[in-house]
């Protein structure tokens, strides 16, 4: 059998363009069986070696088929010969006799078309599944995707499947993604991608599709109690708390709540941002019945909105969804001061040691060519400090030292990537507005309506406030003392968190 299958390769290489047909052919069938046993048994799990097996060896595979019949069509061309003639000259006799269900060369080429088709399934089958996985979206095209990549691996969705968000469910959704996927790699392969990479709202299956398929709104209710720790830039690095009970809510009932109201399936929210990070709306509209009820940004100079060339350029308006405020769910970049606060308060560098926070935040905020530099300088701006400013602390607190650099050069590599464009805060975050508009992009006093009434902007329509940069986390729940000057905004708030308490 072994024999017979050479004798059949050797008449089928022709020419050169037949035995470059038959070579490709064989060696990427041969490989991709090899590559898949490999991959089987564990020995390799590269997503780059998956490239190769299930994109690249099926091409080969498929171009060595094309191949092999032109080379017969030259061959036929310079020879003169007759089909017959050609077969009987490159193939042995007892191959081309006539039997009774035909020749041994029929049933070869009968069994060979065969496997190849179980190849192309198997190879299709295996190249969409390879395709459909992180590993895939953020290492195929490593220099563009890498820094979403990263972001992915540290974010809260990290065990959530790329195509579970960006492509969803059905025949209809894949095929978009799919041609999609093929401009990506055009404009991956001849430059033409920005830097940075957009969020792409606008691609995004409704999150009703996507999110909510996890995420359940009809099971949100109450308040949720969130503290975040704020450092201050003195000798002890003293911490500061604001501490919110947000008014998650359902949107609906009796646990309606304010935040989730906007996505509730009763209710509808519209908008038209002039940009297309959405940072300046130029209405809203908010379902009342069976009418939208419109504000307008007047702000925005009246022939502004008029304008249907300027307004050309703006993005489609858009119906708020989960995306909207959750914009950066996954792919979280981190603002630097939030960051080094995060490791402060998890304890990962020591308050023990002097001006913790501020030299910290100033060796991440340090001007730097590139990122293997950002390493070296990052190290040598903290022990620099310490060593010159406290050389008490350098001596005896080495270990310190080693983790507060390895902490902050571990912020700087997941949140900065030069070759991207990607700095500090090139990714606004719509939750909340501390450091982003977030929530005041529409709750603001621009926004009004033909009555003059503006969307509420109060502090207390989304969250009770417990506390606000103070000293301890529940602030504001303590009785307040008689010298303090913000003591009426202390019982104020107070009062309003107590009379919201069921």
């Amino acid at each position: 059998m072994v024999q017979r299958f050479q004798l059949f390769l050797r008449g089928l290489a022709t020419n050169w363009t037949g035995t470059t047909g038959v070579v490709l052919t064989t060696s990427a069938f041969l490989l991709f069986v090899f590559m898949e046993l490999l991959r089987i048994s564990g020995i390799i799990t590269n997503s780059y070696v998956g490239l190769l097996t299930y994109m690249i060896l099926p091409l080969l595979f498929l171009v060595g088929l094309v191949l092999i019949p032109i080379g017969w069509r030259k061959f036929r061309r310079v020879s003169g010969k007759s089909l017959d003639e050609m077969l009987h000259d490159r193939f042995p006799d007892n191959m081309v006799r006539s039997r009774g269900l035909g020749s041994n060369l029929i049933g070869l080429i009968a069994v060979l078309t065969v496997v190849n088709v179980m190849f192309f399934g198997l190879g299709g089958a295996r190249m969409l599944h390879f395709m459909d996985g992180p590993e895939f979206c953020g290492t195929a095209c490593h220099k563009v995707m890498n820094p979403e990549w990263v972001a992915y691996q540290n974010s809260p969705h990290a065990h959530v499947r790329c195509i579970d968000c960006h492509v969803g469910e059905g025949a209809g959704a894949l095929i978009d993604a799919k041609l999609n996927g093929l401009w990506q790699i055009v404009s991956a392969t001849f430059d033409l991608y920005e830097r940075p990479i957009p969020t792409p709202v606008h691609n995004l299956r409704p999150a009703r599709e996507t999110c909510e398929k996890c995420h359940w709104p009809d099971k949100f209710y109450g308040e949720r109690i969130k503290r975040m720790t704020r450092f201050d830039f003195d000798e002890t690095s003293a911490p500061r708390y604001t501490t919110l009970a947000l008014k998650v809510g359902s949107g609906t009932g009796a646990e309606s709540g304010t935040i989730h109201w906007h996505i509730a399936a009763t209710n509808e929210v519209r908008y038209q941002a002039i940009d297309e990070k959405r940072l300046t709306m130029a209405w809203v509209e908010v379902r009342k019945g069976d009418e939208f009820h419109r504000y307008v940004n007047v702000k925005l100079a009246a022939n502004a909105l008029a304008d249907t060339t300027r307004s050309e350029s703006w993005p489609a308006p858009r119906s708020v969804d989960c995306v909207d405020c959750h914009n950066r769910a996954t792919h979280i970049y981190q603002e630097s001061e939030p960051a080094v606060d995060a490791v402060l308060a998890a304890g990962r560098i020591d308050r023990q040691l002097p001006y913790a926070k501020k030299v910290a935040l100033g060796a991440l905020l340090g001007a730097y060519a590139d990122k293997d530099a950002a390493l070296i300088g990052i190290d040598n701006e903290v022990r620099g400090y310490y060593q010159r400013e406290q050389p008490q602390t350098f001596v005896t607190h080495g270990r310190q030292l080693d983790v507060m650099v390895t902490e902050l050069q571990a912020i700087y590599a997941r949140n900065i990537h030069p070759t991207m464009n990607i700095g500090w805060n090139s990714y606004a975050s719509h939750i909340g507005h501390r450091h982003q508009a977030g929530c005041f992009r529409c709750h603001n006093q621009n926004l009004v309506d033909e009555r003059g009434q503006t969307i509420p902007y109060d502090c207390t329509l989304c969250h009770s406030i417990l506390a606000y940069d103070s000293a301890t986390p529940f602030q504001f729940l303590t009785q307040p003392d008689e010298q303090d000057p913000d003591r009426k905004m202390h019982l104020y708030l107070q009062s309003e968190f107590l009379e919201s308490v069921p």
